[in-house]
């Protein structure tokens, strides 16, 4: 797994890849959590496309930065480039109702733009 991470005009975008999954790396994964925290980005938009597998770690780590966004004034977090499994899981998680989902980066990045609350999309 790997997250790499760039902030432009004020949108943190991670890239994720790789798999997700539980045991792996997840000292590494609290360590980059806490390097995004410690940026102060507000705006937050987690790009998926390169994820073929996710389970309780990766979604540990996700609801991590989403909690942590959504306690920063004007805090806005989206999801985008979800494939066939890691979209199933955010469905059974029920993550996929509380969390904005897009099918790509473009229109994840328009609505953290907006300004407006980001409308849970149905992004499949």
């Amino acid at each position: 797994m790997q997250v790499e991470f760039e902030s432009h005009d004020g949108i943190c975008t991670l890239r994720l890849q790789g798999r997700f999954a539980t045991g792996r790396d997840t000292s590494y994964l609290h360590g980059k959590a806490d390097e995004l925290k410690e940026t102060g980005c507000s705006r937050v938009l987690v790009d998926l496309a390169g994820v073929d597998y996710i389970d309780s770690t990766g979604i540990g780590f996700l609801i991590g930065i989403y909690s942590s966004v959504l306690k920063v004034a004007d805090g806005r977090f989206a999801l985008a480039n979800l494939n066939h499994r890691v979209r199933e899981v955010m469905d059974l998680t029920r993550l996929s109702e509380v969390i904005p989902i897009y099918a790509d980066t473009a229109a994840a990045l328009a609505a953290l733009q907006s300004g407006g609350k980001s409308a849970v999309s149905p992004g499949r």
